[in-house]
C-alpha cells in the first residue's frame, strides 16, 4: 500500500534521512523503530505531508502521494494536541469536520465510540478536566473516527495505564483485521512483539533492519536450543562432543534443562543423535531473540566505533 523510495531530508547541516526506503504492506501492522534522533519523526512528517523531502517519493497504491491523499490518513502524533478550553464533544466534533465529516455523521460515529468506550460523561467535560490518559483516548478516537485506510500511531501508549494500553491493543488489531493498514512507531517492544508483523529499524538516518518480524527473528537467531534431558548433565556435555556448546544448565525435580549452541555448521538432529545414547530427551526449543535484544543488537552494531583523541582512522 505504501511505498517509501529513496528519501533524503536535510535540516541545514544535519542529515536526517539518507536514502530510506521502506515498503509497508497493506493490511498489516508496521513497525517503525529506532532510537531517538534517528529520523522516524521525520519520515512520518514526510508521509503525511507535513513536510517535503529533498529527493525522493512517497508512493501510495503504486502512486505518487498527492495532498489529496491525506484524507485517506489518520495520524495520532507523539505530541498530543487537544485545545484544552473546548468541551470534548464540540472539539471531536470540529476535528472530525476538518477531515471532511458531516456533523451528522460525526456525531453518530462519536457517540458509538463514546458509549463503547465509557466516555459518554466526558461529552461536555473540558479537555482541561480530562487526565492524560482520558485526553489520549479522545485524541485516538479522533484520529480513527473518519476510518482512515492508513493509520500512524506515534507512541501510541505514552501515557497509559496498562488496562488502557491494552484497549488501544484490542482496537488496532481490530482496525487491521478491518483492513486498515497500519504503521506503528513506538520504542515498546513489547508492543512491537504483540501487533507488528513486518518493521524497520532506523538508525543515524538509514534503515538498517527491514523486513517480516519472523525473518528478522530468524536472521538474529544464535542457533540455541534449550534442551531438556533426564540423566546426567556431565554425560550429556560430553556426549555434545564436536556438534555443541554447553552454555548453562538448571536441575529441577530431577529432569535438567541445558542451553546448547550448535557448533561448525552441525544441525540439531547431529546433537540429538550424540547425546541419545547418554540421557533421556524430554524436550527441545529454539531460543529465539525478542525484538528488545534485537534492537540493542542492531543499533550497537550500526554505531561507529569512536576515535580516541589524538588518534587518526
Amino acid at each position: 500500500m505504501l511505498a517509501v523510495e529513496n528519501i533524503v531530508k536535510r535540516y541545514g547541516d544535519h542529515l536526517a534521512l539518507d536514502g530510506v526506503s521502506i515498503t509497508v504492506p497493506p493490511g498489516k501492522v508496521f513497525g517503525l523503530l529506532g532510537p531517538n534522533g534517528a529520523g522516524k519523526t521525520t519520515l512520518i512528517r514526510i508521509i503525511t505531508r507535513i513536510t517535503a523531502p529533498d529527493s525522493g517519493r512517497v508512493m501510495l497504491n503504486e502512486k505518487p502521494m498527492t495532498d489529496d491523499d491525506v484524507v485517506q490518513m489518520g495520524y495520532l502524533p507523539e505530541e498530543r494536541g487537544l485545545y484544552k478550553k473546548m468541551k470534548v464533544g464540540e472539539q471531536a466534533l470540529y476535528l472530525a469536520q476538518l477531515k471532511g465529516m458531516g456533523k451528522q455523521e460525526a456525531t453518530k460515529r462519536l457517540k458509538e465510540w463514546f458509549e463503547r468506550w465509557e466516555m459518554g460523561s466526558w461529552w461536555n467535560k473540558k479537555v482541561e478536566e480530562l487526565s492524560k490518559g482520558m485526553a489520549q483516548k479522545v485524541q485516538f478516537v479522533t484520529t480513527v473516527l473518519h476510518r482512515p485506510k492508513l493509520l500512524i500511531l506515534d507512541e501510541p501508549f505514552s501515557g497509559f495505564d496498562p488496562i488502557n494500553a491494552d484497549l488501544i491493543r484490542t482496537e488496532i488489531l481490530r482496525l487491521r483485521d478491518e483492513g486498515v493498514t497500519v504503521m506503528l512507531s513506538t520504542h515498546n517492544m513489547g508492543s512491537v512483539e504483540e501487533l507488528c508483523e513486518h518493521i524497520a529499524l532506523i538508525d543515524h538516518s538509514h534503515v538498517v533492519l527491514n523486513g517480516s518480524v519472523k525473518e528478522v527473528r530468524k536472521r538474529f537467531s544464535d542457533c540455541t536450543y534449550a534442551v531438556e534431558f533426564k540423566g546426567s548433565h556431565v554425560a550429556f556435555a560430553d556426549a555434545l562432543a564436536y556438534h555443541g556448546e554447553l552454555l548453562d544448565h538448571v536441575e529441577e525435580d530431577g529432569n535438567c534443562t541445558a542451553r546448547v549452541r550448535l557448533l561448525h555448521g552441525s544441525t540439531l538432529n547431529q546433537v540429538l543423535a550424540a547425546t541419545l545414547p547418554s540421557v533421556q530427551i524430554l524436550g527441545v526449543r529454539e531460543e529465539v531473540p525478542g525484538m528488545h535484544d534485537i534492537f540493542i543488537r542492531a543499533v550497537g552494531e550500526n554505531t561507529p566505533a569512536t576515535v580516541p583523541a589524538g588518534f587518526t582512522e
